[in-house]
């Protein structure tokens, strides 16, 4: 998606998930998070700093060295087709097609997708399957066929939806390039006269107020925000967390928007200089530390139960190298 912004020589736009062809051939590292050989990042997602935030040596495992369970769960393909029937459904609409014929689309081409798709295949979860996720469309898009939260257009004419976004900051590593923030919105809307970013999430928990409650504060939801007020110059107020919780009988939703102030985004970019001057640091000695207080949820728990002389045996057999690169399209 071409995005409102500043051109590289090549008159390819910066926010472009994508990296310049022509500047990828006279900077290979371009295409990568990392900077050179190093084991330096130097583009960061909510993703990659979520996991530096949460422990640095599962940032270590995750991020630098790639590993990820073997046995993965269907979240993350549930969570692709649904934002994708979403995303184009919205798109359909703008330009011009009836809720019928956007919605028949949508589920043809989902059914499509997801036909012989080796996760749901493997899948043993009895709540996001197949079945579950084209009822959940279904629904969704019956329910908001006639959505108060109205899609902006951007200044280029294009409508705010699945937009992705990379941004340098004004600092780096010493003597190398500039860090940068990158990601994809979902969707940016206009609700109750105010601009918010709209996330959409599919969980099987009961949506509460403690539910919400997660995203406030919440690493994700403090960068998109930021992102959206400076990549598309918007005056927006937080994130519409636009919920689906799947069950075996039913699909619920729910919205509930999170805020942020000035004073807590200019907060969390102070809090991100330490981060990334402390893993700066990690990089220097070649060692992240073990934050033994964010074991218990976590996958790489019983790899962290392990003696330091035997862990990668544990890695090998239990995991998979799957590498995450915040520069990659979604």
């Amino acid at each position: 998606m071409s995005l409102d912004g500043p051109t590289c020589k090549h008159n390819w736009n910066l926010f472009n998930p994508n990296p310049c062809p022509e500047c990828a051939k006279e900077r290979p590292e371009a295409t990568s998070p990392f900077i050179g050989e190093t084991r330096l990042q130097w583009a960061w997602d909510s993703t990659s700093l979520g996991w530096l935030k949460t422990c640095p040596r599962l940032y270590q495992y995750s991020m630098i060295e790639g590993w990820r369970a073997k046995h993965t769960k269907i979240d993350l393909a549930f969570g692709i087709e649904y934002h994708w029937g979403i995303e184009n459904y919205d798109r359909r609409r703008l330009l011009g097609e009836d809720h019928e014929t956007a919605l028949h689309f949508v589920v043809r081409e989902v059914l499509a997708r997801t036909y012989q798709h080796p996760d749901f295949l493997a899948t043993d979860d009895t709540l996001k399957t197949r079945p579950t996720l084209i009822r959940s469309l279904v629904w969704y898009l019956e329910e908001f066929k006639e959505d108060n939260a109205k899609t902006i257009i951007l200044a280029n004419g294009k409508p705010a939806v699945e937009l992705s976004f990379r941004m340098s900051l004004d600092w780096g590593p010493a003597g190398e390039r500039p860090y940068a923030l990158s990601g994809h919105i979902d969707r940016m809307v206009e609700f109750a006269g105010q601009i918010f970013v709209m996330d959409h999430k599919t969980t099987k928990m009961t949506l509460s107020a403690s539910y919400f409650s997660q995203f406030e504060p919440d690493n994700q939801m403090s960068l998109y925000t930021l992102a959206s007020q400076i990549v598309w110059s918007t005056p927006t107020k937080g994130v519409i967390i636009d919920a689906a919780q799947i069950a075996v009988g039913f699909t619920k939703f729910d919205r509930a928007p999170v805020y942020r102030t000035t004073g807590q985004l200019d907060e969390w970019m102070v809090d991100l200089h330490i981060y990334l001057a402390q893993n700066e640091q990690y990089v220097r000695d070649n060692y992240w530390p073990m934050n033994d207080k964010a074991c218990r949820l976590c996958v790489f728990k019983k790899i962290c139960s392990k003696d330091p002389e035997v862990r990668h045996i544990f890695l090998k057999s239990d995991f998979k190298k799957l590498p995450w690169n915040p520069l990659a399209v979604r």
